[in-house]
């Protein structure tokens, strides 16, 4: 899975930007800003991931303390594979559940 990867920033009132036949200045770009975080909020699921729970509920959080050795070697899986710590801690759990549950 890639990573994705912003390019530099843009001033789009000075650089001509159109996407779809639409010229996008900033004040269009903050308004599909808005709309896209609404539509989030309205579907009622945090913006950058769908709920694992299923339908419009909120997943449960979990956390706990581990030593900064386990947080290092956590974060550079999830760097290598191109998903966030959590995916990988979930990923972890689910596994370690499944063979000693």
């Amino acid at each position: 899975m890639g990573k994705y990867t912003p390019g530099p920033p843009i001033d789009l009132d000075a650089e001509p930007v159109t996407v779809h036949g639409e010229k996008v200045d900033e004040q269009r770009a903050e308004q599909i800003a808005a709309e896209t975080l609404a539509e989030a909020r309205r579907r009622n699921l945090q913006p950058g991931g769908k709920s694992l729970s299923g339908g419009r509920k909120h997943s449960p959080v979990v956390q706990f303390r581990v030593p900064e050795t386990t947080k290092q070697a956590l974060d550079a899986q999830a760097e290598k594979l191109g998903v966030s710590p959590s995916k990988v801690g979930r990923l972890a759990l689910e596994e370690y559940l499944q063979k000693h549950g």
